[in-house]
């Protein structure tokens, strides 16, 4: 008996599913728990400012996620380099009703795109609070590429999409972006 369980959990390790770990960063109050929720749970929960991080694992069409979230408030921003080991994606959450802030995006998308443990990560730009009127001042993607100055990344492989974090919209076409470039590696 004791042979049976040690080759059955032998058996789980080897082939179970490697975690594809996925940062989920941005600005404070950009939207990145909600986005993280939505995608993970279908549902907009309530959540509180991030202080430190929320991890959730999600199986998306045969990869298996780990998606960190975490704070964006200035004084957290500054830790975020400690997660960095074996990211394999970037999802930067950007609130596009706020366009005082995008240079300041901008500047923190620099530091990672800058860092060395993130040389070969794939970076999913997510231009959230598509949902609200454009009449508001909501930037449009584009708005939102030009602004972070996208096109100029040419040695990363990125994306940008609209979304919205309490519809959902976007959010699945992200994923399959992902997945996509994943499994192209």
């Amino acid at each position: 008996m004791l042979t049976l369980v040690t080759f059955s959990s032998l058996w789980a390790r080897l082939f179970a599913k490697r975690e594809t770990k996925v940062l989920i960063l941005g600005l404070d109050n950009a939207g990145k728990s909600t986005i993280l929720y939505r995608i993970t749970m279908g549902a907009v929960v309530a959540s509180a400012p991030t202080v430190g991080s929320n991890h959730e694992i999600y199986e998306y069409k045969g990869v298996r996620f780990g998606l960190i979230d975490l704070g964006g408030q200035s004084s957290l921003r500054t830790t975020w380099n400690q997660y960095f080991a074996d990211t394999a994606a970037i999802i930067l959450v950007i609130d596009s009703n706020d366009p005082s802030r995008l240079s300041l995006a901008k500047a923190e998308l620099q530091k990672l795109v800058n860092a060395e443990e993130l040389g070969t990560a794939l970076l999913l730009v997510l231009a959230n609070k598509q949902d609200l009127p454009a009449a508001e001042g909501r930037l449009t993607p584009a708005q939102v590429s030009e602004g972070l100055g996208l096109t100029d990344l040419r040695e990363r492989e990125w994306q940008i999409m609209g979304c919205s974090a309490l519809t959902g919209n976007g959010l699945m076409e992200g994923m399959d972006w992902l997945v996509t470039k994943l499994e192209q590696r």
